[in-house]
């Protein structure tokens, strides 16, 4: 049993008796040997096979000698910023600095640089004039062609340019990186590795993966936005790693070649991931300091499986994780769990059992294994399709056979619901069992907003699979012997969102006695649906235009109509209903006496909180108002 964190010094080296490093690893968090942080399954997984693998996290960019640590690998570097894209990581949806970052030891903010990768594969290049880079994670996934960059607001290039990296690796990376060391241990040199799936390149000649679909160049789509949206639209339509052609986008003389996705793990593989033996701690370099705060939200979890059949528009899953659903075998999570219960820290209760999306784990469609997902239709959107099987099948006998585990108290899953999978008479012994023994208290689900167009334009399901859910969860809540709570998502400004639509929602909220404490504010990820949205003011998949909301202005009077119970915001919503010339709904919104905004209550008297989300990054504590069976709120949540 491997009892070491992976080596961040050559003291930790020479421990283990080693002069040289095969790989070393450059991340922009916190180094956390768990596996819901990248850069311990990535080192975990090269280790496994035999690879001599050291970790350097949160450098000072501004020396060279920060990189210098631990000498010169034999044979890559590969570098990622960290679990979140540094410009979400360091800045808010309105461009602010952020106060605190928990995937730093003690919360402290300015260790990672912004765009680290550029800034990181740079200064390695500086140390090692020959060192094969390979950069990786979610900020290379999403910036791997020509995409909007919402902080410059401008058109950036493939970050393999900017980054001058010889070799990007898309998606959760296991596979291609463990590829990429095999063959260059092989003796094959870093500009011979041209059709790795999953990867990209750049190349003089765009044929050296055979056949490919060029789109449109940066330079094209950089100075139009209509075929920036024809190249997002053609790549869009390559992402079925079955029939996936490589993709070629021209940047001046040269060519950004992108291979097709990799095929889904198989359960074996993804079980020999996370079998491995991770610390699940921080390192302990951190102690002084306080560790590492992010952890504590996921270090007694269990991730059950990848992939997201939802599709939202807004997130980055599609093309980081894919759209099938990759599960891993039922005795594996349990031999997991089991020990978790045997670790000395575990008080008795397993936060999450999930992955992206709580209730798919076990989901399966026919034409997954062999043919991949529809090329023209939605699995999930505008309604659940028929032949996807959900998996509840598989995933309740999993749950039962974990909460049976001696040591084991509480066994929740702490991931959010799609609550389109739920709503009518046939789901309601699968949403008993699992309100009764799995929600701690709260159940997260997103309807992210309640205007119709804009439900659409966000690729979620219509407002009325939510009601039904709703008038479910409230009648199974009166067969429980303690009543559950929703703790409800919503997004405001998101394009299609108009003044007009977050009154709607406004209004929804406010007749239904729903006070959210916090609202997603949109952020326009790079190389989401939704970012190219915001960016051509156009559905690229459909050509329609919608209104889009760029004012620092209008995006905050949209969530103030939304948060209509905070009291700073009452201005802001006097200037939006008279923008909307409904000054007469202020009575709405305000008491009669001294037009104090409406407060906050609860049936028993004092506000209750939700609790932080699955997620490596830890997210604030939430409060919302009880109305009847459900406690209403809205939580700001990174999007991966």
């Amino acid at each position: 049993m491997q009892n070491d964190f992976l080596p961040m010094s050559r003291s930790e080296m020479r421990q283990r008796g080693w002069a040289e490093l095969d790989v070393i690893l450059i991340t922009g968090d916190a180094y956390v040997d768990h596996p819901a942080y990248g850069v311990a399954l990535i080192g975990r997984v090269l280790e496994s096979r035999g690879y001599r693998v050291g970790v350097i996290a949160q450098p000072d960019w501004r020396t060279v000698e920060a990189f210098k640590r631990l000498g010169r690998p034999r044979l890559f570097f590969g570098i990622t910023s960290g679990n979140v894209d540094s410009m979400v990581a360091n800045y808010t949806a309105n461009k602010r600095p952020r106060r605190k970052d928990d995937l730093a030891p003690g919360g402290k903010v300015g260790l990672r640089p912004d765009r680290a990768l550029v800034v990181y594969a740079n200064r390695v290049r500086q140390a090692f004039k020959a060192v094969p880079v390979v950069i990786g994670g979610i900020e290379a996934s999403m910036r791997r062609l020509a995409h909007y960059d919402y902080w410059d607001n401008r058109v950036r290039r493939s970050i393999l340019f900017d980054a001058r990296a010889d070799m990007l690796v898309y998606g959760m990376g296991e596979r291609q990186v463990v590829a990429i060391a095999r063959r260059l241990s092989e003796g094959e040199t870093i500009d011979g590795l041209d059709t790795i799936p999953g990867t990209a390149v750049i190349r003089k000649d765009p044929h050296v993966s055979g056949e490919f679909l060029a789109i449109p160049s940066y330079e094209a789509v950089a100075d139009d936005p209509e075929l920036f949206n024809r190249a997002f639209k053609l790549y869009y339509g390559e992402q079925n790693p079955v029939t996936a052609r490589p993709v070629v986008q021209a940047h001046g003389d040269r060519y950004a070649v992108v291979n097709p996705p990799p095929m889904p793990l198989s359960p074996a593989e993804l079980d020999s991931i996370y079998e491995l033996d991770y610390r699940r701690g921080w390192h302990p370099i951190y102690d002084a300091a306080g560790g590492v705060q992010g952890l504590e939200t996921v270090r007694h979890s269990l991730v059950t499986h990848r992939g997201c059949s939802g599709e939202c528009n807004f997130c980055s899953l599609y093309f980081h994780q894919g759209r099938m659903v990759q599960s891993r075998s039922v005795d594996s999570i349990v031999d997991e769990a089991r020990r978790l219960a045997r670790d000395p820290a575990f008080r008795g209760t397993i936060t999450d059992m999930g992955g992206p999306t709580a209730n798919l784990y076990g989901a399966d469609c026919p034409r997954w294994a062999k043919r991949g997902f529809c090329r023209n239709k939605r699995c999930m959107v505008p309604r659940t399709c028929s032949s996807l099987d959900p998996g509840y099948a598989k995933s309740l006998p999993l749950y039962r056979r974990i909460r049976a585990i001696p040591g084991v108290r509480h066994a929740f899953i702490g991931s959010g619901f799609r609550h389109d999978l739920f709503g009518d008479n046939a789901t309601d012994a699968c949403l008993e069992e699992l309100c009764r023994f799995h929600v701690s208290g709260q159940m997260k689900v997103a309807p992210e907003h309640v205007s119709e167009p804009v439900l659409a334009a966000m690729g979620k399901p219509p407002l009325a699979a939510y009601d039904a859910f709703v008038n479910q969860f409230n009648r199974i809540n009166q067969r429980l012997p303690a009543r559950r709570y929703l703790v409800n998502y919503f997004i405001s400004a998101h394009p299609g969102s108009t003044l007009k639509d977050a009154l709607e929602m406004a209004l929804y909220l406010l007749q239904r006695g729903m006070h959210p404490e916090q609202v997603q504010d949109f952020i326009p990820l790079p190389l989401t649906l939704s970012g190219a949205m915001y960016h051509t003011t156009r559905d690229p998949l459909t050509g329609r235009r919608l209104y889009v909301a760029k004012t620092f202005r209008e995006r905050k009077m949209q969530r103030a109509l939304v948060q209509y119970g905070n009291p700073s915001n009452r201005q802001l919503i006097r200037d939006a209903l008279k923008e909307l010339k409904a000054e007469h709904l202020e009575s709405l919104f305000f008491r009669a006496a001294g037009g104090n905004p409406l407060r906050r209550s609860t049936a028993s008297g004092r506000q209750r909180s939700a609790p932080t989300g699955s997620q490596p990054t830890a997210a604030p504590n939430f409060a919302g108002r009880r109305i009847g069976s459900t406690t209403n709120v809205a939580r700001t949540k990174r999007r991966r």
